[in-house]
């Protein structure tokens, strides 16, 4: 029989720490780790699981055999397995195998530290370690300016399995051709950031990522974790900050991974109304053990420590926050005061939040959160849960639902567009039209407009033009930005033969166009979560569905005057009150020919007169293009 020596990472106070729900590095000792050990080269195993008998490693190294290498229980009652096996190198192919107190063998469980794993279906985990050396040095230094709340934060959201495929092949492309050809394309449209649908390693593609089983590994369908490295560097090298979407809220019950780990419910909740997600059949953590509250800070903070990530996107937060959450009358159980709010869940998202921004403080934590809890974007000491932002998913349904009427029935229903501003500086909040707009029978977002083909692009540039003159970060799933016609389908490619068509291209051209009016513009950014930078003009004229208001910035001479015609209907020598007498220049005009506009409505220049209007003493007329937006600045 092979021998299993003993060896430990582990401090007293690292268990003390690990005990406590506090020890936020835990990457750092658990998992497979290449290390020599008196002159002596091979991996130190550990692994958590305090219900087990024994617990040993099979592998490629040892045939698979469960009696080769068992891993010693420390005598501290941590409930950690931990062992030296000489000879293990970097690549080797392992899982631990787990007797339970019962006798009872568990599945053989992937390694939930594994820093990498085999490509699905396989499942097994691989011994991994890589000394990448960074490049974004200057990013890196310069990011707090980049991700702050007064910068341009426009997100392209991206499925790596579906944005191109390498057609010949019939294959995903890798990290290593996605930092060239997805990089480039993110530069070239002027997007401030990207953000990635879940790439820890998944076995279900259907998931789209977000049934996850390796939380410390990148998924290995694109190529190895250095590689995905390579890509979030070359990001960073075109001054591009890299989101990922993490997954706190729940995780699959495959055999090989966190659920009935050790044969008792160690990772998730033992109260099924606490522990199972009915709406997709999964398991939920258990938030109110300290040891699980420590595995996933370490989770959050190990990507933006080890792959230099510059934010995170939560899932699914208002699941975790409601005891009831998508449950009938019986099937959940009240708070100790009797309250529907998950406490245990809070308490661990506030934990999160205050650990990430103390360690990290360059970054944002992004909420996909749909109700209205209230401060989810607000700072802890201030009863908030201490994310840097919210998505603003009550304008995504309302300004959808806005969009997709008939434009003759657009002034009944002129409120449902207006009504966002009401609570829009409540939160820090993003606008997203994601990926669960486009799947699902949902429509592409083009085709959730009415009209002929140049009502619905004439709609897309608007809603478009909208989203990015309106308070809040902007999120775009890909696709949307040339107007795919088709669902999203995580399967297959976007239509990128669509961009030989006018209309497409000219959509394409606008969103790069409001990413750089965005970015160039002050108004439209430094003031973008504060009511200081919004001001109506007048949001009451339903009868002709027009309205116009005012973008500002910290100083006067950078206010943008933005009108939208929500109509096919020209408008010709319009009058809106402005707040003071000059001139005035068009710096945008979604109606423009480059966009597949008509390009007949421009406003050369056009001078205010002491006109009262609108409540102010000075006005100007207007040429309001069909279906278009026009904005302003002062000479």
């Amino acid at each position: 029989m092979a021998q299993t020596i003993a060896h430990s990472l582990f401090t007293e106070f690292d268990i003390s720490l690990f005990q406590a729900g506090k020890h936020y590095r835990l990457y750092e000792k658990f998992g497979a780790h290449l290390i020599t050990k008196d002159g002596v080269e091979g991996t130190y195993f550990s692994v958590w699981a305090p219900s087990a008998k024994s617990v040993a490693v099979i592998g490629d190294f040892n045939f698979w055999l469960e009696g080769e290498h068992h891993l010693n229980v420390r005598w501290d009652g941590s409930g950690i397995w931990e062992g030296f096996i000489p000879g293990v190198k970097k690549g080797s192919i392992y899982k631990y195998k787990i007797r339970n107190s019962n006798n009872d063998i568990t599945t053989e469980k992937a390694d939930p530290f594994a820093r990498r794993c085999e490509h699905p279906p396989k499942t097994a985990s691989v011994v991994w370690q890589d000394d990448y050396d960074w490049k974004d040095k200057k990013w890196m230094k310069n990011r707090k300016k980049n991700n702050a709340l007064d910068a341009p934060f426009s997100v392209y959201e991206v499925h790596l399995g579906s944005w191109k495929k390498q057609i010949e092949e019939n294959r995903f492309l890798s990290y290593q051709e996605l930092a060239e050809d997805l990089v480039n394309y993110v530069d070239e449209m002027n997007f401030t950031h990207v953000e990635f649908m879940p790439i820890m390693e998944y076995p279900y593609d259907p998931s789209w990522g977000y049934q996850l089983t390796g939380y410390f590994a990148p998924t290995s369908r694109f190529g190895y974790p250095d590689e995905f490295k390579f890509l979030v560097d070359k990001f960073h090298e075109k001054g591009i900050g890299v989101l990922l979407d993490w997954v706190p809220s729940h995780f699959p019950s495959d055999d090989h991974g966190l659920g009935f780990f050790d044969g008792s419910h160690l990772y998730e909740h033992p109260d099924r109304r606490k522990g199972y997600h009915q709406d997709w059949k999964s398991l939920i953590f258990n938030y109110g053990r300290n040891e699980i509250k420590a595995f996933l800070i370490s989770n959050a903070i190990f990507w933006l420590d080890q792959y230099h990530a510059d934010g995170l996107r939560v899932d699914a937060v208002a699941s975790m926050l409601f005891l009831d959450y998508s449950r009938e009358e019986g099937q959940w159980e009240p708070n100790e005061f009797g309250g529907r709010e998950n406490l245990e869940a809070i308490s661990f998202i506030k934990d999160m939040n205050a650990a990430v921004y103390e360690s990290f403080p360059d970054v944002q934590t992004i909420a996909e959160e749909s109700t209205s809890f209230p401060q989810v974007s607000r700072p802890i000491y201030d009863g908030g849960l201490g994310f840097g932002m919210k998505w603003m998913m009550g304008w995504m349904h309302d300004t959808l639902d806005y969009f997709a009427k008939e434009p003759i029935y657009r002034k009944h229903h002129q409120n449902e567009l207006t009504f966002s501003l009401n609570y829009a500086f409540t939160e820090n909040f993003m606008l997203p039209l994601s990926h669960d707009e486009v799947v699902y029978g949902k429509k592409a977002i083009v085709d959730k407009m009415p009209g002929d083909e140049w009502q619905k692009f004439g709609n897309l540039r608007l809603l478009y033009s909208f989203m990015f003159t309106h308070p809040g970060a902007k999120l775009l799933f890909q696709g949307g930005e040339f107007g795919q016609t088709s669902e999203w389908n995580f399967n297959g490619s976007l239509d990128w033969h669509l961009l030989d068509y006018k209309v497409h291209k000219g959509a394409q051209t606008l969103v790069k166009d409001l990413n750089k009016l965005y970015k160039e513009q002050a108004a439209l950014h430094q003031k973008q979560f504060s009511p200081e930078g919004f001001e109506w003009i007048d949001h009451g004229d339903h009868e002709n569905s027009i309205m116009s208001y005012i973008r500002k910035g910290n100083n006067e001479k950078d206010n943008i005057i933005i009108v939208l015609n929500l109509t096919p209907i020209p408008r010709e020598n319009y009058r809106i009150g402005v707040p003071k007498a000059g001139t005035l220049n068009e710096v945008f005009n979604s109606d423009d020919e480059k966009y597949n506009g008509t390009g007949n409505f421009k406003n050369e220049n056009p001078t205010t007169s002491i006109k009262e209007w609108n409540g102010r003493e000075n006005s100007v007329e207007l040429n309001l293009p069909p279906l278009g937006m026009i904005a302003f600045k002062y000479q």
